[in-house]
């Protein structure tokens, strides 16, 4: 068994606790802040769990929702069973089934 991390965004939830059900809704926020994303960029960041997250952009959305960093983002521990191998991690093969050969005139 490999521990491995998972990461629960909670940005979108936070955003509904302050009434702001649009992704548009924190374009002028973050503008106000000096974070100037395009609406598409703040539709990702709404709706997909970033991969990079600048300490500015973090600090203006903590600001705007008045939460801390530990509210947008859980850690948790998600226990995987996977086998190494050279090229990665693959997924355990099924379990092998013992067949039985019938000859022809057997049944």
């Amino acid at each position: 068994m490999i521990k491995k991390m998972g990461i629960r965004w909670n940005l979108r939830k936070l955003m509904a606790t302050r009434d702001m059900f649009q992704t548009t809704d924190l374009v002028a926020p973050l503008a106000e802040r000096g974070v100037h994303l395009s609406r598409e960029q703040v539709f990702r960041l709404v709706t997909q769990l970033p991969q990079r997250l600048s300490m500015d952009t973090l600090a203006a959305l903590c600001g705007i929702l008045e939460c801390t960093p530990n509210d947008l983002i859980e850690v948790e521990v998600v226990n995987a069973q996977v086998r190494k191998t050279a090229g990665g991690d693959l997924p355990a093969p099924p379990k092998a089934r013992r067949t039985k050969i019938r000859r022809p005139g057997e049944s």
